[in-house]
């Protein structure tokens, strides 16, 4: 009852922010943020699993689904295009610096700030959507996000995603404490 209860929510405000002229994934976000697990703390004694873990199998079978329909709407040709690959190295440049000055403001001390931001970078799933609903809105005659403009989003998307866990294991092996220290 409660994993119906939850999609039925989400469904609802995904729903509701499309009516209002919204993106659906916005409702769904503002879903996720109302269905957090402090809300649930009662029914932790009569066998209940987290929202989450009701939810993975679910996610883990949808969630190929968009990354091909995000896949299908790209020019593969674009790729080959000077002015795609350096808008995509732009925007990578960007999604990595940004990502580290963001982990500036990690304030507790000891905290690894370079991995916190490393963390951050491969973030480009929710930019996947709002580019392909930038490729449907119009001013004129002229698409807002044109394929040359999605297709370096992807590109983005896919480096920073690759990228990252390589970083994120240099950065976590920079700061470890030596073998025998306390803590290591």
């Amino acid at each position: 009852m409660l994993l119906a209860t939850a999609l039925g929510f989400c469904f609802l405000l995904a729903g509701l922010a499309g009516a209002m002229g919204l993106a659906p994934i916005v409702g769904a976000f503002a879903a996720g943020l109302l269905l957090e697990e402090v809300h649930f703390r009662s029914f932790e004694g009569n066998g209940f699993r987290e929202l989450e873990e009701r939810t993975r199998p679910l996610i883990s079978w949808l969630a190929p689904f968009f990354f091909v329909q995000m896949g299908i709407r790209v020019d593969v040709a674009t790729f080959g295009r000077t002015e795609v690959l350096g808008l995509a190295l732009a925007i990578t440049l960007a999604a990595v610096i940004g990502k580290q000055v963001c982990a500036l403001g990690v304030l507790e001390r000891g905290l690894n700030r370079l991995a916190v931001g490393i963390g951050m970078i491969p973030r480009g799933e929710v930019g996947l959507i709002f580019a392909q609903i930038g490729r449907t809105l119009r001013v004129g005659d002229e698409r807002i996000i044109d394929d040359a403009t999605y297709s370096a989003v992807v590109l983005m998307v896919i480096s920073t995603t690759v990228i990252t866990p390589g970083l994120l294991g240099w950065a976590l092996r920079r700061q470890a404490p030596p073998a025998g220290a306390p803590g290591a």
